[in-house]
């Protein structure tokens, strides 16, 4: 229940009209003094629904339930049935608070894009180099970036060498060993080395402006999320007052047909969808789910095809070493030790995989790290070097072919793999991958199970993809993802199907903003995919998913029945309103038997069981990226 208290907390003041219009009629019902507190009500409470019933037909062109109730208000006022008026204020203001508890009101992530580059870069001139605004870096400048920096702009590695974290565009853990003619992009990270760049694109053609601008139109484009009770408020209202009508023209009572406007007014129905989301939220929360636009549960229980992203998501997003493979003589046995050895020292992340793996404990001597290629060291008195092919063509030349034939082999596999030398020959390989999320293939089997289609979109490279897919059971699979191929991806998809995408990085936020569901991965995810998402897994445990969408599904089966029930008993209430066997007095009753049944229907999702412990299998060990 924290959705509420944090909404308490931020809209005081709906919250105390609720408080004072509630006490004020229940001093007016116990006290006959106190029955002009009824005017109270209508005030506080009566009167913002009205005038935002207004507004919404004038500017919005929008007939929502708020305007029956406004007009049902109205009506009642007109027939001197103040209490009736004052019932139907704070049950719709009560209705509108649950509502806007489960909302999501964060929508800050364009300003947080601004914050992806940096406001200043230092560009190199004449041997010096000078701090200088964004905007006045021009093509062709040469922009230099120390250790640990975000990358300014986007453009041409002149001289230096590096790794760059490159996950805000692909996704991937994996750092990319960049050198003189590689490219870089704004908006990355340089991790180690320093560099300079030389401008090949800035301003808005900048991959970071690029990435603001996808997530602005992504955000455009979006449909947006009607709920089921203002689906059918259209109706509703025409047949009020259409049978109001027809009741004044037939009986010349104008009493009767207000009345029938009055006990037509839809609580129930209002009530259905704000209090069986809140019900369903608290339930999900108990599981780690948050659950931040109520009327997204509604839009997933119609999602006919989920899109996954792979590297956090469907995978752990954190590198492990598989193991050594001996090429030589040498046993991979000694070559772990001694590489672990020397990793312990190195601050990348594919070294402290390798280095967590074979826990060597043994003294490094003379370490030294060569951006973008590896490291190097002695160890127990031996020449050890860790790196990429290209260090190796210098370092250890010898035995370097028939490790690459076996490096290859484990590359085509999925592994990232480290070529280990010891005094001056490459005598073995360490393979490091990302691994499969426990409870992933089950997750995608019961996704299956429940008629939908599911996705997996990666920056991966093909083979590496496919193979990750087809082990999972997915139905189909899109490689070499950057984030403009994932917003076109389901926008593509979203043209004839109900999507729900599921990620966890920047790159991930166009898209997660405009398919018609958007879940984020909480913890090991960006704030940015957070704030653009609906639902957030706050334990990064994607096996919640199919009881999200079971939940779902029972959500709006609770809703529709609600909806229905208020429906019939309006109807047949309103019946007895025209053949004049109701007053107002006794429609207000009405109204409140129903919302309380609505309510008690409502309340059993915060109980029910749609949670399967099935997904908890043995993790897979099997690599997961390249």
């Amino acid at each position: 229940m924290s959705a509420i208290a944090e909404e308490i907390q931020r809209q005081k003041l709906p919250f105390a009209a609720i408080v004072i219009g509630a006490a004020c009629v229940i001093l007016a019902l116990l006290f006959e003094w106190a029955e002009p507190l009824y005017f109270v009500v209508i005030l506080i409470c009566g009167i913002p629904i009205i005038w935002g019933a207004i507004m919404g037909v004038l500017e919005d062109h929008d007939i929502t339930a708020d305007v029956l109730v406004s007009i049902a208000i109205v009506a009642a006022v007109l027939i001197g049935e103040y209490e009736s008026a004052a019932d139907v204020a704070v049950i719709m203001q009560i209705g509108a608070f649950l509502e806007e508890a489960t909302v999501n009101r964060a929508n800050s992530q364009l300003v947080k894009l601004e914050g992806l580059t940096p406001n200043v870069a230092r560009v190199v001139s004449g041997g010096r180099d000078e701090t200088v605004p964004i905007e006045k870096v021009r093509l062709g400048d040469t922009v230099r970036i120390a250790p640990g920096e975000i990358i300014p702009v986007d453009g041409v590695v002149a001289v230096g060498s590096s790794s760059v974290d490159t996950s805000m565009l692909t996704g991937e853990s994996v750092p990319v060993d960049i050198a003189p003619g590689d490219s870089v992009s704004s908006g990355t990270t340089n991790m180690f080395g320093s560099i300079d760049v030389t401008v090949d694109r800035v301003g808005e053609d900048a991959t970071a402006a690029r990435m603001a601008r996808m997530l602005e139109l992504a955000s455009a484009n979006r449909s947006r999320i009607v709920r089921t009770a203002d689906r059918v408020a259209v109706y509703i209202v025409v047949i009020a007052l259409s049978v109001a009508i027809l009741t004044y023209l037939f009986t010349m009572d104008a009493v009767r047909a207000v009345t029938v406007l009055v006990v037509f007014c839809p609580c129930a129905l209002i009530l259905a969808t704000p209090t069986a989301i809140m019900a369903a939220a608290a339930n999900m929360s108990t599981r780690g789910v948050l659950v931040k636009n109520g009327g997204a549960l509604e839009a997933l229980a119609g999602v006919d095809t989920v899109l996954m992203d792979k590297t956090g998501t469907l995978t752990t997003g954190t590198m492990s070493c598989m193991g050594f493979e001996s090429t030589s003589d040498v046993s991979a046995e000694e070559i772990a030790h001694l590489v672990s050895s020397l990793e312990s020292r190195s601050e990348h992340p594919l070294g402290k995989a390798i280095a967590k793996y074979g826990n060597g404990n043994s003294e490094v001597e003379g370490f030294e790290y060569l951006p973008g290629q590896g490291v190097k060291g002695t160890v127990d008195g031996r020449s050890v070097v860790a790196g990429n092919a290209r260090m190796m063509a210098d370092a250890c030349p010898e035995g370097l072919d028939t490790a690459r034939v076996r490096g290859s082999l484990a590359e085509s596999d999925g592994y990232t793999v480290i070529y280990a030398g010891i005094d001056g020959r490459t005598v073995g390989i360490a393979m490091v991958a990302d691994t499969v999320r426990n409870g992933s293939a089950a997750t995608i089997s019961e996704l299956r199970d429940l008629g939908l289609e599911t996705i997996m979109l990666t920056g991966d490279n093909g083979t590496v993809a496919k193979k990750v897919s087809s082990s999972l059971g997915m139905d189909d699979v899109v490689w070499e993802c950057l984030p403009e191929d994932k917003l076109k991806t389901v926008e593509a998809i979203s043209k004839d199907h109900r999507t729900c995408m599921i990620g966890d990085g920047i790159n991930d936020a166009p898209s997660l903003k405009l398919a018609d569901v958007g879940i984020s991965m909480g913890g090991i995810g960006s704030r940015i995919a957070r704030d653009s998402s609906d639902i957030v897994f706050m334990k990064d445990d994607v096996s919640k998913l199919p009881g999200v969408i079971r939940l779902s599904r029972r959500t709006l089966l609770t809703i529709k029945v609600g909806i229905a029930f208020s429906l019939i008993l309006n109807t047949l209430a309103m019946v007895m309103a025209v053949m004049g066997w109701m007053g107002p007095v006794a429609g207000a009753l009405v109204h409140n038997i129903g919302s309380v049944i609505v309510i008690i229907a409502a309340a059993m999702l915060l109980k029910h069981d749609c949670w399967s412990d099935s997904t908890q299998d043995v993790p897979d060990a099997s690599p997961a990226t390249a």
